[in-house]
């Protein structure tokens, strides 16, 4: 999510920090901000918007050249996207500079501590109580290194903090828990970054920090400890491409690299999520009251693209959880069909980009006729969020490949969160069944990488099938919009024909154009559904019989379906609605690699567009 940087060393450290943060903006870009050291002083600018604000806000009111500094990019979280919300945050004293990545989950305890202790806070955001705890400590300790330790000890969350102080010039500070932090290796200078891509153009030797660890870094000096002061282990490496490939993170195409991104983006979209006593708290969601929820009596979805396919998953959860009746719309028909919305019909719109035009409008006509409306989104200060009444963010990180990957995969795990949070508002799920499917969910991150960990395997089905020309995809339940998504991938990057239907409709006129060697790729219920799975294990036969090439998406241990594959795919065993998350990865990484080895440009496929702004 938001990008981090800092700097000691000979350069000028203002410059060297804002190429960082241009190199790593794709990390967030509502608003930036650079603090400095300068003569026994603290200097700092910060601006709402892109990169491209903050240099001009520098160019008007510039401040003191200086060989020590930290900057930030941000990707807002608490706080809305404005000039007092973005980082640097800064100390009463004007002594202490902290930039922070990721969510301080017990902030508002730490906040009200501070605030009856005399401390005037500026800002919205969860990240300026640390500013606040750093100078505290540093008065206690005398020592930045000690200090930023004990600071990280208080606070709960995942959190990357980098800091300096005007009482320590020549040094800067930084802590990491469950968020990235590397150190660069300099001749005479030191860098620490969320992403090596900040630094490269300067040192390819990184230190890559461990989960609690603190470090300290001089022009001529690197110092890592625990959190507890003791001496800590590091991994240091060489970093053998260079900056253009960097920006890939090593991989041959972004949207490769953001498919391996997907334990982490869906760890990000669900952390923060809940409060002491495991209860759903969706702080965005603030512009809805819970009487408002309770009082709809409809729920419609509305999206386009891939973002439709993650309705059509949030329909079958919705309605189980809440037993609101709810429908999935495309954007682009809304409001065509005069659709039946009133007062008490919830609208919730899916908008990676937050700007796509169709949407928009449906957003629009929901609220002429009274509806509340919720988005679930990507892009912090878009049009889509701005509109609705309520929003719930997806921590994807920016996107760069046009076909969806980790965008899908966190709008529906949003989309759970909603459907949840609507049953526990509702009365509808006691907490204990609550936190019993949320407690799955935050071990979905770790299933995904059980899937990529075999990605070969995927990878080798794509060099069997790159001769193919037409390709089938067959779900029920859940698993049908998993068809239509995988279905959808083929068509956006590969150009190869490809269908998906609900596994029901087969022998309802699909089953004409099966021919001998087609693949047909066949998602199958887990355990628990036993109805369902047998009708897809049915469907299984009736594509073999036709000639068809039975691709079986099943969970492990399942050796009745196994024994009928002709080609198996073994997925982790969830439950039944939360299959998706798991079942939609190998098939993304079958669409890139037959892409790929197609030869196609896999991040920018012909005739489409990241963000559809024109109806």
């Amino acid at each position: 999510m938001c990008g981090i940087i800092g700097y000691v060393g000979p350069q000028d450290a203002q410059q060297v920090i804002l190429d960082g943060l241009a190199r790593m903006e794709y990390r967030g870009y509502d608003s930036a901000g650079v603090a400095v050291v300068a003569d026994g002083r603290l200097a700092w600018a910060k601006k709402a918007g892109k990169l491209a604000n903050l240099r001009s806000e520098l160019e008007i009111a510039p401040i003191p050249k200086a060989h020590q500094g930290i900057g930030h990019t941000r990707w807002a979280t608490h706080g809305a996207p404005v000039d007092v919300n973005a980082h640097p945050h800064v100390s009463n004293d004007a002594a202490v500079a902290i930039v922070h990545n990721g969510i301080i989950e017990n902030f508002a305890e730490l906040r009200a501590e501070l605030e009856a202790s005399g401390v005037t806070f500026t800002s919205e955001t969860d990240s300026e109580v640390a500013a606040h705890l750093l100078s505290r400590e540093l008065a206690r300790t005398g020592e930045l290194l000690p200090a930023i330790c004990a600071v990280a000890d208080l606070l709960s969350g995942a959190f990357t903090l980098v800091g300096i102080t005007a009482d320590k010039p020549g040094e800067v500070v930084a802590a990491r828990r469950n968020s990235p932090l590397v150190v660069g290796v300099g001749q005479g200078e030191n860098f620490l970054a969320s992403d090596v891509l900040a630094f490269i153009a300067h040192t390819r030797e990184v230190i890559e920090l461990g989960q609690d660890q603190a470090v300290l870094i001089t022009p001529t000096r690197i110092t890592v400890t625990n959190f507890d002061g003791t001496p800590a282990e590091t991994n240091t490496y060489h970093v053998d491409w260079d900056t253009s490939a960097a920006e890939k993170g090593g991989y041959d195409w972004f949207m490769r690299k953001e498919i391996f991104e997907q334990p982490k983006a869906v760890a990000d979209t669900l952390l923060g999520r809940y409060n002491a006593r495991r209860e759903l708290v969706l702080d965005e969601m603030r512009g809805i009251s819970p009487e408002d929820l309770r009082r709809i009596n409809k729920i419609v979805i509305v999206a386009c693209g891939t973002a439709y396919y993650a309705g059509m998953v949030a329909k079958y959860a919705v309605e189980h959880w809440t037993r609101v009746p709810c429908e999935v719309e495309v954007a682009s028909e809304f409001r065509y069909r005069d659709p039946i919305i009133d007062p008490q019909t919830l609208c919730v719109t899916i908008s990676q980009s937050g700007e796509t035009a169709d949407t928009l409008m449906a957003i629009r006509h929901a609220r002429e006729q009274g509806a509340k409306v919720i988005a679930i989104c990507n892009t912090n200060g878009s049009t889509i969020p701005r509109e609705s009444d309520a929003v719930i963010y997806t921590h994807a990180g920016p996107e760069i490949g046009v076909a969806s990957t980790k965008g899908f995969l966190t709008q529906v795990a949003a989309c759970y969160l909603l459907g949840l949070y609507l049953a526990q508002v509702r009365g509808m799920k006691y907490s204990d069944e609550i936190f019993t499917i949320t407690n799955e969910l935050e071990r979905v991150p770790g299933l995904v990488q059980e899937l990529l960990d075999r990605a070969e395997e995927i990878y080798d089905l794509a060099h069997q099938l790159a001769g193919q020309k037409h390709f089938i995809f067959l779900g029920r339940h859940v698993g049908y919009p998993v068809a239509l998504e995988g279905a959808l991938k083929l068509k956006e990057i590969a150009y190869q024909h490809a269908e998906g239907f609900a596994a029901g409709e087969l022998k309802h006129g699909p089953i004409a154009i099966i021919e001998p060697g087609m693949p047909v790729f066949i998602i199958v219920p887990p355990s628990g559904r036993d109805q369902l799975r047998d009708k897809v294990l049915s469907n299984i036969q009736e594509v073999q019989a036709r000639g068809g090439r039975a691709i079986v998406l099943v969970e492990a241990g399942d050796q009745e379906a196994a024994n009928r594959a002709d080609q198996l795919i073994e997925l982790p065993h969830v439950s039944t609605l939360l299959q998706p998350l798991v079942a939609t990865v190998p098939l993304q990484l079958f669409a890139c690699e037959l892409a790929a080895t197609l030869g196609h440009d896999v991040d920018q496929p012909r005739n489409l567009a990241k963000s559809v702004t024109v109806e």
